[in-house]
């Protein structure tokens, strides 16, 4: 995020305008637990990869997200781990539940095929979600 000197309004209004979509929001609560790829958000989110990609983008850019490259997979974690301790006073002042917050950072999604899902996979077909090899 830009330093904006003596302008911390505009600095908690740029903090705000890039927390500001909920599945940013999801993505931070879970990347918080646990690293991940965009294949394991995917399933999870039931969101685009592009789109995705794309929330990534932001939350790198900001300086919220970094990455880890193993082999083909990009995985990404939180950055600023007080990121969680603004999202949770602000759930508090809401009377969010902690029920409620933790239902968006304990998922799981049977049909992930991410390495961290399916670890026992070949590599060739992993991070491809709906994949034909996965059976419920």
């Amino acid at each position: 995020m830009n330093k904006l000197l003596n302008n911390p309004d505009k600095e908690i209004s740029q903090l705000l305008s890039i927390l500001g979509q909920s599945a940013r929001v999801q993505i931070v609560f879970i990347i918080a637990e646990q690293e991940a790829c965009v294949c394991h958000l995917e399933a999870l989110l039931d969101i685009r990869q592009a789109r995705i990609s794309q929330h990534l983008m932001a939350l790198r850019k900001a300086g919220f997200v970094t990455t880890r490259r193993d082999g083909r997979h990009v995985y990404y974690r939180l950055a600023k781990p007080e990121l969680i301790h603004f999202l949770l006073q602000a759930a508090e002042i809401l009377q969010i539940t902690t029920e409620s917050l933790q239902k968006l950072s304990s998922r799981t999604e049977t049909n992930c095929t991410c390495p961290r899902c399916k670890p026992e996979l070949d590599a060739k077909t992993v991070c491809r979600p709906n994949s034909p090899i996965i059976k419920n």
